[in-house]
């Protein structure tokens, strides 16, 4: 579904439940990139208005990520705007590459409050579960390292604060590293390191996260942390994904993250797939320097994962898009547009982990189907 206004567009995914709590996820462009960042702004939160007051009734932005041309000048006019909102918000510096300077990623809920803790969490409770959802977590000292170390740490004691643990009750991450060609293995040592503690390991489980290059407005923040955590769903109903045809286990390379992870409720199935790019199940990088062959094979490879959960990519929501190389867009553009022409897309500027890696995708998506055991969404 798309809605056009004077100066964006507005591309829906519905997840629409008639006994229950309907999602939605948007992806809100800027049409006119003449206008200067205020406008464009104004142009994005009025969208944003629209879907509450019309298009998506009665529903709530539960979590949004702006993605920014120059956090640096541009964060504070983002952090006003957002000064009331009770959902969850995260600003990254990844610029998108129609040559606006914002665009917008928000999941909705309708039927729902928002409640935000003492710790900053935006919380939705409903039917006996917690969805926590944080956002632009930072520690601008020391290096990546301490940063990833010291924001886990922060994260699990708002985690312990509600109840919970880390290894239990976080279903997403994501992790945005500034200049990522050098402050990534950092980042790496820090979250394993953190994860080790926490019984995070091979033998059981990690969490499905994307690591991709952002930068924060804080010139002295090297890693930005967001985050998503579930309350109130018993083990069985968290799976993860792994699709050993197409992909190997990320510890194989030292890292330490879940390809994909899905959640069972009484109405529906909801995964996560992390950021994936073009790798085989050893763990090599397919197609070296051939965007349209990298491409193909990351679709493969998301593909494979959802079909582990027993889904297709007509069950996913919005497609984020990272580009290493700005020259790529044109190409890229046409590509997902050939085949996913309906389909919520956002193209951004953000350097994938490895420098032969051209292109990287992440999504969420719902299934409706029964589970007799568990309570409903």
């Amino acid at each position: 579904m798309k809605e056009e206004t004077l100066n964006t567009r507005i591309e829906i995914a519905s997840f629409p439940s008639e006994t229950g709590i309907s999602e939605y996820q948007a992806v809100i462009h800027i049409t006119n990139p003449e206008l200067n960042f205020e406008e464009q702004l104004y142009a994005i939160s009025q969208s944003v208005k629209l879907l509450e007051d019309h298009t998506l009734k009665e529903c709530r932005p539960v979590f949004k990520r702006y993605f920014v041309s120059d956090a640096a000048n541009q964060s504070e006019c983002i952090v006003a705007h957002e000064e009331k909102s009770a959902g969850a918000y995260s600003i990254i510096e990844q610029p998108p590459l129609d040559g606006s300077k914002i665009a917008l990623w928000i999941y909705l809920l309708r039927g729902v409050d928002i409640k935000k803790t003492d710790t900053g969490m935006s919380c939705v409770s409903h039917n006996g579960y917690t969805h926590a959802w944080i956002g632009d977590m930072i520690y601008p000292c020391g290096d990546s390292e301490n940063q990833a170390g010291w924001l886990l740490n922060n994260y699990i004691e708002k985690l312990e604060a509600m109840g919970g643990t880390l290894a239990d009750n976080c279903i997403r991450t994501w992790f945005f590293v500034e200049n990522i060609d050098v402050n990534y293995k950092g980042m790496v040592k820090g979250r394993n390191d953190v994860f080790c503690r926490q019984g995070l390991t091979k033998d059981n489980h990690f969490i499905a996260s994307t690591g991709i290059a952002g930068r924060n407005s804080d010139i002295r923040s090297f890693v930005q942390l967001d985050a998503y955590a579930l309350f109130g769903a018993a083990p069985e109903q968290i799976r993860y994904l792994y699709a050993k045809t197409h992909l190997n286990p990320t510890y194989e390379y030292g890292v330490s993250f879940e390809r994909g992870t899905y959640v069972d409720y009484g109405d529906r199935r909801q995964v996560f797939i992390s950021g994936t790019a073009s790798i085989n199940y050893k763990g090599e990088i397919e197609h070296v320097g051939d965007i349209r062959k990298q491409t193909e094979r990351m679709w493969d490879n998301v593909e494979a994962l959802l079909k582990e959960a027993d889904m297709d990519f007509t069950d996913t929501g919005a497609f984020i898009v990272y580009l290493r190389d700005i020259a790529d867009y044109t190409i890229t553009k046409k590509l997902f547009e050939e085949r996913f022409p309906d389909h919520p897309t956002i193209i951004v500027h953000a350097p994938v982990c490895r420098p032969q890696w051209l292109i990287e995708m992440e999504c969420m998506g719902v299934k409706f189907m029964k589970h007799d055991k568990f309570k409903t969404f």
